[in-house]
């Protein structure tokens, strides 16, 4: 099996819901299975099909989860510097719009764009591993090619 890289704030995150999920959502579901089961007749009970549909989803984002960790490559961005690789944090100039952006650079389960984390699998990423401040960077994306300069990059 292939390591998973990502970040020590990642891993705290993923290890915090799977904490959530066996002490807190798994035995609230339990719970509600037995008093659903209370109510009588099980093939009418849409209580309990309920309360069994989100059982199995908790148990399969368990596994998920538990997976992801068993084989986490946890890396610490701090240790790092140079050129940008994983846990960079990239501010980047929009060569058409002059927009700037800051994004790091973080493993595909804790990426999430909003927050200004860019899976290191992602066009873009892939794009800008290797490169050093000033470099142009083309990408293309599925709205189309973009320029990007690269302004800063930071090992935070």
């Amino acid at each position: 099996m292939e390591k998973i890289p990502m970040t020590s704030a990642g891993h705290a995150a993923l290890e915090s819901e799977l904490k959530t999920l066996k002490s807190v959502e798994r035995p609230a579901v339990i719970q509600a299975i037995a008093e659903a089961r209370e109510l009588g007749d099980l093939k009418e009970n849409a209580e309990y099909h309920s309360a069994r549909e989100k059982q199995g989803f908790i148990e399969g984002r368990i596994k998920e989860l538990e997976g992801v960790l068993s084989l986490a490559d946890v890396i610490n961005p701090t240790a790092l510097s140079g050129t940008i690789k994983f846990g960079a944090t990239v501010t980047l100039v929009d060569e058409d719009t002059d927009e700037e952006k800051t994004w790091q650079i973080v493993g595909e389960h804790e990426a999430n764009v909003e927050k200004g984390l860019l899976n290191v699998k992602s066009p873009i990423a892939r794009a800008l591993i290797g490169k050093e401040e000033g470099d142009s960077v083309e990408v293309r994306t599925p709205g189309g090619e973009k320029s990007y300069e690269v302004l800063k990059i930071e090992y935070i």
